[in-house]
């Protein structure tokens, strides 16, 4: 298995629902909320200076796009003040135009996952108006960080 990227995601009080735990629409956000910093700070050896980020080798007018969204709740996520959540992401998946972004997420460390994710990214060229192929020097930047995907119970 690659590399995994940790990241920390503050809890907020909006994302509490009336009974008092973390909305799933919210664990969502604050899932997707690590994966833009994955996406875009992720450490990769040999980076060109101004570089960082794992799609920093796309074309100029390349961006990714959300295809799909897989989450499975494993605990409830109860709000804790000052206390982040703690979201683990790898990628489970290189396709030809896409990748899969793979999570965990946490509520306190040492605790097991309160919910998994995976999320299939489109890389979408703008000017072309159409689906951007992966080339070498991204796949081998997704590559690092590249493992097994999510466990899900289904």
């Amino acid at each position: 298995m690659g590399q995994t990227f940790t990241t920390e995601i503050q809890a907020r009080y909006r994302d509490i629902n009336l009974a008092g735990h973390v909305d799933n629409v919210e664990a969502v956000r604050v899932l997707d909320e690590a994966r833009y910093e994955f996406l875009r700070f992720a450490r990769l050896p040999g980076l060109p200076d101004g570089a960082s980020g794992l799609l920093h080798g796309t074309d100029p007018g390349v961006s990714e796009l959300v295809a799909s969204q897989t989450i499975e709740y494993h605990a409830e996520m109860r709000f804790v003040p000052y206390q982040p959540f703690l979201a683990s992401l790898w990628v489970s998946r290189i396709g030809r135009s896409s990748f899969t972004v793979a999570a965990e997420l946490r509520v306190e460390v040492g605790g097991g996952p309160a919910a998994v994710w995976e999320c299939v990214n489109v890389l979408w060229d703008h000017r072309a108006q159409s689906a951007w192929t992966i080339s070498d020097t991204v796949r081998a930047d997704l590559g690092h960080y590249l493992g097994d995907p999510v466990g899900f119970r289904r």
